[in-house]
Formats: structure tokens, sequence, C-alpha cells
């Protein structure tokens, strides 16, 4: 009776448009005060414990920090550029390229909506002005925006460890070959399709181009090194990582490159000044800017735009620990665990199950929310079957990544719609052939573990802890 009120409050309140986050407190109360003993101030209690309590979840409001001021600044046409320069002479290059500046970008957001928004609002106009059909660039970013977050740093990624008590720095590490898989088969259908259609290739610029366009990408390209060469290397926890990245991302967009805030337009070196002058400027220019940017209207924008968001997904992570709390508390998963290892149910067809039903929660809700709700359920059958959690994690993150793709709450989709001016369906038409190839890559994700667990288990061995 406790199961079926729960579920039945859940879908009932989502079906008459209710918000996810609202859904999930609604069903969780009501539950808890009609069959539970605990108070209303237990509930309010468990709230605020539910995100004070898991240290991973601070990273989140950080890493979408990071993200926005790297999404303000010209970090994502940099990155273009020389993603462009590397590969751009190839035939497809520009998409190539494009695909390239994803998986870069990605490495430094954590997000993929802001993947698709900061790439796909340059790349896919240059693309239509080098000769490619509007369509076909649209579908490339709006499939290569998922890498977002698959490439760690990934805020879904944290979200799964918060909720499974797994390591976030071992889902990292799980997301990284997965990452570089998925960008390479995009790349490789890339080029065969450009050979088919004689797509156009940019001129090769020589490896001095490749080398100035890399250094003035490098303020973005360090944020990759700074957060994923500290947690892999031990020296930081996610969460502080995070922490980091998020004052470099601002330093380098306000300070660095100078696309916002106080210095905006600002040259490091004034014609006629010798470089001890422009040392002594620049050095008094460092401390200013840190005051004065608390006053400037851009970089208040970007602060006050990151915090909405950052509200709104620990909000629905609250209300969503709150209903993994009445999860545990009546026993449902370890049941459901139960009840399936009695079927005989193989670890191969359960997968198969897994699949089927995160492809259509992503049809409907959020990333984040499927996560927090299927993932409690899950993960202790998957145990229970021998399944390594890991593993399981790279499964659900693909399997949200595909559900960014998918209507009617696709936020790639309405994304790459705002870019381009076309309708929802426009964007799923030139969408849906590269999304056939995330689906055979999730085929692989599911049943070659070792392509999410070769490398967190290779770390641990050289640290010896096999």
């Amino acid at each position: 009776m406790t199961t079926a009120t729960l579920f039945i409050l859940l879908f009932f309140s989502m079906l008459i448009g209710m918000p996810i986050a609202l859904s999930l407190g609604l069903a969780s109360i009501s539950t808890i005060l009609l069959f539970s003993d605990d108070s209303l101030a237990s509930i309010a209690l468990k709230l605020f414990a539910s995100v004070s309590e898991h240290y991973t979840l601070l990273a989140i409001p950080f890493f979408i920090l990071s993200s926005a001021f790297l999404s303000t600044g010209g970090v994502a046409k940099r990155l273009i550029d020389f993603a462009v320069a590397g590969v751009g002479h190839i035939r497809g290059g520009m998409a190539m390229a494009s695909v390239m500046a994803c998986m870069l970008f990605a490495a430094v957001s954590g997000s993929s909506p802001a993947t698709v928004a900061a790439i796909g609002s340059i790349v896919i106009a240059g693309m239509v002005r080098s000769g490619y059909p509007e369509s076909f660039a649209a579908g490339v970013i709006t499939n290569a925006g998922t890498l977002g977050i698959l490439i760690p740093p990934s805020i879904v990624m944290l979200v799964y460890a918060a909720a499974t008590e797994v390591s976030a720095a071992r889902m990292f590490m799980a997301g990284f070959i997965p990452g570089l898989l998925m960008g390479l088969i995009l790349m490789v259908a890339i080029y065969i399709a450009a050979r088919i259609k004689n797509l156009p290739a940019q001129p090769w610029g020589g490896f001095g181009e490749l080398a100035r366009t890399g250094f003035i990408a490098s303020g973005g390209l360090m944020l990759i090194v700074i957060v994923l060469g500290s947690i892999y290397g031990g020296i930081a926890s996610p969460t502080e990582a995070a922490a980091v990245s998020a004052i470099y991302a601002f330093l380098v967009a306000v300070y660095g490159y100078r696309d916002i805030g106080p210095l905006k337009g600002v040259p490091w070196k004034r014609p006629g000044d010798s470089w001890a002058a422009s040392l002594l400027r620049n050095l008094v220019q460092f401390f200013w800017v840190i005051g004065k940017s608390i006053r400037d209207p851009e970089v208040r924008k970007v602060l006050m735009d990151a915090s909405k968001v950052s509200i709104m997904l620990l909000f629905i992570i609250a209300n969503a620990m709150l209903f993994a709390h009445v999860l545990t508390t009546e026993r449902i998963p370890h049941h459901i665990a139960e009840t399936i290892v009695q079927w005989g149910l193989q670890p191969w067809a359960f997968l198969v199950v897994v699949n089927l039903l995160l492809l259509a929660a992503g049809n409907f809700m959020e990333p984040s929310a499927i996560i927090l709700i299927m993932a409690p359920i899950l993960f202790p059958i998957a145990t229970r079957l021998g399944i390594d959690p890991i593993h399981l994690g790279i499964i659900m993150v693909v399997n949200m990544e595909i559900g960014m793709l998918t209507p009617p709450v696709g936020l790639n989709l309405f994304v790459t719609a705002g870019i381009t001016g076309h309708t929802i369906g426009w964007v799923i038409k030139a969408a849906a052939p590269w999304l056939a190839l995330l689906l055979v890559f999730l085929m692989l994700i599911t049943y070659i573990p070792q392509i999410s667990l070769f490398l967190p288990e290779l770390i641990d061995h050289l640290k010896g802890y096999n």
C-alpha cells in the first residue's frame, strides 16, 4: 500500500503538469504523513540534511558557476579556433572540429545544454557559411553537445555519486575513455558522410597556426589540466577541484581574456608602453578588477544566472533525496532486488530492462531527476547481480545523453532550435541520423564494461590498491 501510494502520487502529479521537484516532494511527504510516525519537523530536517550531508553535491554550484563564466566569455570561440587549426584541413574538418570543440568545452563545463549553446551558437553559422547543409551542422552539434555530461567533470555523474555514494572521482575516471570513444565515433561518421556528400575542407594553416591558436586557447585548456589533473592525481577532491575551477574561470573570463567585466576591451599592452610598464599596470589591474567586478553588471548577471540554475537543481536534488529516503525506509529497492534474483534474471537481460526503462524516462524527465529516482532502485539490484556500480553509472549517463535528444523534453533540441530559429520538428529530423550512433554506442558501453572500468582499475592498480 505504501509503495503504491508513493508511485501513484508521483506519476499523477507529473501527469497534471506539476514540476518534477514538487511532484517528488509531494509524493514523499504525503507517504510519510500517511504511513510513517515521522513529524513535519523531521521531514524539514531530512530535506536540509539530504543536501548538506552530501559533500559531493557542493561541487555542483561551483561547476555551474565555472560553466557560466566560460560560456559568457570567449573561451568557446578560442577552443573552436584551436580545433579548426588541428583538423579543419580534413574533408568535413569543420564539423569534426566542432565535435572536438564540444569535447574540449565538455571538459570545462560539465553541462550538455551549455556545450550546445556555447559551441553551436558559433559553429553552426560558420559551417553554413563554409558550404555545409544547415541540417547537417545542427544534427552534429546537437549530438556532440551530449558529451557535456559524459566527459568529466559531469554534473550528472556528481548526482549519481551522491545518490549511490560511489566515488565521484572514479565516476569521472570511468567517463573519460567512453567520452573520447564517442567523440571519435562521431568524427569517423562525419568523415564518411563528408566523402559521400563532398563537403568542403579548410586550408591547412601549418603547425605555426596550430601552436598560435593553442596558445590563445590555453586559458581554457588549462582548466582541464587543473580540474582533472588534481582529481586523478589525488591532490584534490571533486568538490575542491570544482571550487578552484570557479575561481579560475572567473579570472580567465574577466582578467585573462577580458571578454566581460570592468576590463572588457582593455588591451594587455598599450602601443608605446614598455613591457615593464605593461607588467606593472596589469598587476595593479589584477587587484583592482577583483573588487570592481562585484559591481559590474555583466559579472553580476553571470552570478545571478548560475545561482538560479544551482538553486533549481539543488531543490530537485533535495526532494529526490527525500523520495530516496522513503524508498530506503520502506525497503522497496531491497524487495525489488529479491524478486528479480528469485526470477533468475541474468545480468545481460537486466541491463536490457535498465536501458529500456531509462530511454523511456528520458523522454519525459530531466537527467538529474531520473538519476535520483532510478539509481536507488537499480543500484541494489545491479550489485546483487554482480554488475559494477561504476559501470551502471556510465550506462545511466549514456542513457541520459540520449534523453537530451528525444522529445518532448530533450533539452539539446530546444537549445539548437533557439540557435537556428527552426522548429523542434526540424531539429529532431536533423539529429535523428546521428542519434542512431548514440544507440550503437550505448550497446557497446552496456556489454563491454572494460570501456568504462579500464581507467579506474588502472589508476587503482598504479596507486597500489590492488
